[in-house]
């Protein structure tokens, strides 16, 4: 069970912090501190503080443009849900149905698009590719 464990406290993790930025947030940190009310009631309070305090800090580090700080604090909820699911692993079933609620759709969002890309330039030709948004700023 260690991989799946920590696969899925990956997954919650990365969610969490992605959600945190968009409209769902108040849903998914509802979700979250009640799996903590519910398995760890004592903790249920603080998380619900270090939540709002990873918001503060996401939201600031995007508009900075600190991927870093984004890294850090996926890595932090990665973290936070892994030991949560090692000292108490009944707590895997309901994050899995908080993280569906939340992802109703999750192969349309985890479905990749295969882009493959060909060019041939002679001369002083440019050429310019992407596999999706692209912006080209010339002066």
């Amino acid at each position: 069970m260690g991989p799946e464990i920590a696969e899925l406290a990956r997954t919650a993790g990365t969610t969490m912090v992605t959600l945190m930025a968009g409209q769902a947030w108040e849903s998914a940190r509802e979700g979250l501190v009640s799996l903590w009310q519910r398995f760890q009631p004592d903790r249920a309070q603080a998380v619900g503080g270090e939540l709002e305090a990873t918001r503060e800090d996401l939201l600031l580090a995007r508009q900075t443009g600190d991927a870093d700080t984004e890294s850090e604090l996926t890595a932090e909820w990665q973290a936070k849900v892994r030991r949560l699911l090692v000292a108490r692993p009944e707590v895997a079933d309901e994050l899995r149905r908080i993280l569906a609620e939340l992802n109703p759709h999750p192969a349309e969002a985890q479905s990749s698009v295969e882009v493959r890309l060909r060019a041939e330039v002679s001369g002083s030709g440019r050429v310019y590719q992407a596999g999706r948004d692209q912006h080209i700023t010339e002066r």
